[in-house]
């Protein structure tokens, strides 16, 4: 299998879910960049915030519309390590995020690829270009690590 280097803010966004992960918080952490340049980047936080809507593409997602001061940004790319949840999908179509990548599937909670599938339905009034699978090994392997020492 032929391996290249991560692109840099998926590398960023893995290194911010190995920091999640040293906080004891579940390891996801999220980039975004405007014109190729990283206007925000988070890690999840739920636990230390005391904030069940702390995950990691929130914060980024409040961070980079603060650092454009807009709402809407559909200039955006969203890097992530896991597959987002429904809240989180929902929060990427209302900002207007005009592609979305993530490392690891998650077929227990993600929203894309599985479960709800929000960027499908009808209902949806944005839906991002979608890559998946940039980073999924060491993302799935970061996330592992955590769950097993949790057991």
């Amino acid at each position: 299998m032929t391996r290249w280097p991560l692109p840099e803010p998926m590398q960023e966004a893995i290194a911010l879910a190995a920091r999640a992960a040293e906080l004891g918080e579940v390891p996801i952490g999220a980039v975004i960049t405007h014109d190729g340049q990283i206007i925000a980047a988070s890690h999840n936080s739920p636990r230390k915030d005391h904030d069940p809507t702390a995950h990691a593409e929130i914060a980024a997602i409040r961070a980079a519309a603060k650092s454009l001061g807009q709402q809407r940004l559909e200039n955006c790319e969203l890097w992530v390590t896991l597959e987002p949840c429904a809240m989180c999908a929902g929060a990427i179509s209302h900002a207007r995020i005009a592609k979305l990548y993530y490392a690891a599937s998650d077929p227990k909670g993600g929203a894309v690829e599985h479960g709800a599938r929000v960027f499908e339905q009808d209902q949806c009034l944005h839906r991002p270009d979608v890559y998946s699978g940039i980073g999924e090994a060491q993302a799935a392997e970061i996330l592992r690590n955590f769950f097993r020492k949790r057991r």
